[in-house]
């Protein structure tokens, strides 16, 4: 049975619910579980697991010191340790499972050399949020862990639950930024962090991302200037148009300036744009080249609408009759605008 609180709520969770909650694959919990002894302690008809408010306390401390770099079993037995009352044994943890550290010398650090430290989940490496979605924190957890599948699995829940735009605006886009102030705020650590977040992400939002059964119209060529290679949000923003059934022309990272303006020829683009994450590689005369195109015959000819997004261009004087795109929402409302006028 769960366990109740005095209004007779039922406060115990499922592995899944507690999984989401805490940024953990399933399949985490279950393994930590069979290997180190750390789990529900009851099951609800004695089959179903249900983890109480201690079960969970517990996961949470094995997750902030995986999350340190205290290799799992030494994490265990830690967080076993400070749960067992003085003279009772666990005698599951006392032999560590083949390939994993064993146990370290009493009051030292854990094999590894990262130190124990107290505190709620992540400590003082846990990423500065702020108010923020569930689903984020938890993601964070996950990415400090370097827990691939649990990352992968919030972002294709995120995603499937709220959408491309809102899961990018309130539970990607948040977490990316966090890592990224974490990195620029701690001497170069956290660099395999950012890098592993980064790749699921847009392996998360690519798939998300089809051409098929796109509507009729002429397609949005969405491109980063040459010698840009954050291209991120303008990958979000393809995948949005797709959840909508516009049709887009992704061309990446650093599209070199000759083939950008062939592509434009060849495709006739609706709209083209441009994103710049930096004022270095945000290229006045492309934008001038670009919003000087034109094709079709003689009498008939056409120009693409131009639209320039990202930080880059901030005071960046621009020919006249040129957007500017402020923020995945809006973005998809503009372009949506454009292409079906």
């Amino acid at each position: 049975m769960g366990t109740d609180d005095p209004a007779g709520r039922d406060l115990s969770l499922s592995t899944g619910a507690v999984a989401r909650r805490l940024g953990v694959a399933a399949t985490t919990l279950r393994s930590w579980e069979r290997r180190y002894g750390i789990g529900p302690a009851t099951r609800q008809d004695g089959r179903h697991r249900r983890w109480t408010p201690q079960d969970i306390g517990r996961i949470e401390e094995m997750c902030r010191l995986t999350a340190q770099g205290v290799p799992p079993a030494e994490a265990a037995r830690a967080v076993l340790r400070s749960a067992t009352p003085a003279g009772d044994t666990v005698l599951a943890q006392d032999t560590a499972p083949a390939g994993e550290p064993g146990p370290a010398a009493a009051g030292g650090p854990p094999a590894g050399g990262a130190p124990i430290r107290s505190g709620g989940p992540g400590g003082r490496n846990a990423l500065p949020l702020g108010n923020v979605r569930q689903e984020c924190r938890g993601l964070a957890r996950a990415a400090l862990r370097l827990d691939a599948p649990a990352v992968e699995e919030i972002l294709e829940a995120a995603i499937a639950e709220y959408g491309i735009v809102t899961a990018w605006e309130e539970v990607l886009a948040p977490t990316l930024h966090a890592v990224g102030r974490k990195w620029a705020t701690s001497g170069e650590r956290y660099v395999e962090v950012e890098h592993l977040l980064s790749w699921h992400v847009s392996s998360a939002v690519r798939r998300a991302h089809s051409t098929r059964g796109a509507l009729p119209l002429a397609p949005a060529l969405l491109a980063c200037v040459p010698g840009e290679e954050h291209s991120l949000p303008l990958e979000a923003l393809a995948a949005a148009l797709a959840e909508r059934r516009l049709p887009a022309r992704m061309y990446g990272a650093a599209l070199p300036a000759e083939a950008l303006l062939e592509a434009v020829r060849r495709t006739g683009p609706s709209a083209v744009v441009l994103w710049a994450q930096s004022r270095s590689t945000a290229d006045r005369a492309l934008v001038q080249w670009v919003a000087g195109m034109e094709w079709g015959v003689r009498g008939a000819r056409e120009s693409p609408a131009l639209l320039l997004a990202g930080p880059g261009w901030s005071g960046t004087a621009v020919p006249p009759g040129t957007g500017r795109l402020q923020g995945l929402r809006s973005a998809v409302g503009s372009l949506e605008a454009l292409m079906r006028s």
